[in-house]
């Protein structure tokens, strides 16, 4: 502490005590930065540079300007394909998020079991990706399926379903797979938001009248602004990078019916080895993700994520 204050009486920008404190900050904060620069920053410029260029593993590269671009907008099916998939799998977070909303309302109250009931809710979200797409798979299987077996005893349906052979019924069924999935996870970030709403709140607004509802529209949804915010980021995440669930349930088929960007970012580099066109197709997908971060930010005020300053 003494040694604190004899710096506030130091003058100077560049005094030898700050000098010294700089470099030992810079010496620690090295190693991080180095391999953040090595397998972040580098890999991001890489694949940049190789959007612009036809390469591939057996011929040297040559500069291709926007030749990618261009075919994968105006000439690739494919790709709009995977692209609409992508949006309608991103537009399922907000419904997982309202789901996982309703359960945390329910938990936080002061209900018999509780903990049991957060506890069995939050299970999914633990599990592996490929233990889940396994799980599913049975799940939705037409002849032992345990979904088809309820809907045909309850009477719903009089021959089983192919869910995830079918081009309309695939994408809604790997999107619940997913939303199963993370529920537990947006659960607990919500609980931890109602937990942090003061008590004293809610008792001055049912002083002045304010029945349940109101209480839940104007205390707790706009204080648990920031942590819906984070669910979103994370579930827009999550619809960008299902790649392991996909790849287990479908595979992105039938034909190309549950491809994401992710899946034929894959498909593009590793199975038809067009490195360059998968780099086009990623920097879309960056900026994509770009977008619609700064844009859910600016939906819930634009300060999520600030820091606040002492």
């Amino acid at each position: 502490m003494a040694s604190l204050a004899g710096l506030d009486r130091r003058p100077g920008f560049f005094g030898r005590e700050q000098v010294r404190q700089r470099v030992l900050i810079w010496c620690f904060l090295a190693p991080s930065l180095l391999i953040f620069l090595a397998y972040r920053i580098l890999p991001l410029l890489w694949n940049l540079l190789l959007s612009f260029e036809e390469w591939s593993p057996y011929r040297p590269a040559r500069w291709a300007g926007l030749d990618n671009y261009q075919e994968m907008l105006f000439y690739d099916d494919v790709f709009w394909q995977a692209f609409w998939n992508t949006l309608i799998f991103m537009a399922s977070a907000p419904v997982g998020i309202a789901f996982a909303l309703g359960i945390a309302v329910l938990v936080d109250a002061d209900i018999r079991g509780r903990d049991a009931y957060r506890t069995i809710v939050f299970l999914s979200y633990p599990l592996m990706t490929v233990a889940v797409g396994i799980i599913w798979r049975w799940m939705y299987d037409e002849r032992v399926g345990l979904i088809n077996f309820v809907l045909r005893a309850l009477g719903l349906i009089g021959e089983p379903i192919a869910f995830l052979q079918s081009f309309a019924w695939s994408l809604p069924a790997v999107i619940i797979a997913s939303i199963w999935q993370i529920l537990g996870f947006y659960m607990i970030v919500l609980l931890s938001g109602l937990q942090s709403v003061p008590r004293e709140l809610y008792e001055a607004a049912a002083i002045d009248g304010a029945d349940a509802g109101a209480r839940f529209w104007r205390i707790t949804l706009p204080l648990l602004r920031p942590s819906m915010f984070l669910c979103f980021v994370i579930g827009m995440l999550n619809s960008f990078t299902s790649f392991d669930l996909v790849y287990i349930m479908t595979n992105g088929g039938p034909g190309h019916a549950t491809e994401l960007l992710v899946t034929y970012i894959y498909k593009l580099g590793f199975v038809q080895t067009k490195f360059d066109t998968a780099a086009a197709v990623t920097v879309v997908l960056f900026l994509l993700l770009l977008a619609l971060t700064w844009a859910g930010n600016r939906a819930t005020g634009g300060d999520a994520g600030a820091v606040e300053r002492g």
